[in-house]
């Protein structure tokens, strides 16, 4: 089982479940949920965030956000690299290494394709270190998918035109 191999038991599974499907519950709401009193709820909760298998994110619902988004898949030799581009690139949201000739995907967002296609033919095409890209546009997901997205409000709207990594205006 998948708790097994994270070092957690089935009340640590269920209040993990609780939390992932209703993130505002109380401690003394999942305690009696899960039968246990509610300094050991605290306690577990603690646990497992300490272990690194629970977070708390807040970010933007990518199923209703009026955004364009993308995973670019990528053929690289040197994966290092292009993580260092994802983390300073404020348009990147994060990026995957996988097996196989396609060994990076990264997830993306902007306002329009064409803002997107410009960072990343800034980024990838052309870049000696990158030998294949490829661009797919996100149309929808099954169910909510919340990421964190830097934002840079201004007058209530979504700025994106700013520096990239220090030396590139997007």
């Amino acid at each position: 089982m998948i708790s097994e191999k994270i070092g957690i038991d089935e009340v640590d599974c269920r209040i993990m479940d609780l939390i992932q499907r209703e993130p505002n519950l109380t401690h003394t709401e999942i305690a009696q949920h899960v039968n246990r009193s509610q300094p050991t709820v605290g306690m577990r909760i603690k646990k497992l965030v300490k272990l690194g298998v629970l977070k708390y994110q807040a970010g933007i619902n990518i199923k209703v956000a009026d955004l364009c988004f993308a995973r670019v898949e990528l053929q690289t030799k040197n994966p290092r690299k292009i993580f260092t581009i994802v983390k300073d690139c404020p348009f990147m949201l994060t990026a995957f290494r996988l097996s196989g000739n396609t060994n990076i995907s990264v997830l993306m967002v902007g306002l329009s394709v064409k803002e997107l296609d410009h960072v990343v033919n800034h980024h990838f095409r052309g870049n000696a270190e990158v030998i294949n890209v490829h661009m797919d546009i996100i149309e929808d997901v099954t169910g909510d998918f919340v990421l964190p997205i830097d934002l840079n409000l201004e007058y209530g709207q979504i700025n994106f035109k700013g520096t990239c990594c220090g030396k590139f205006t997007c």
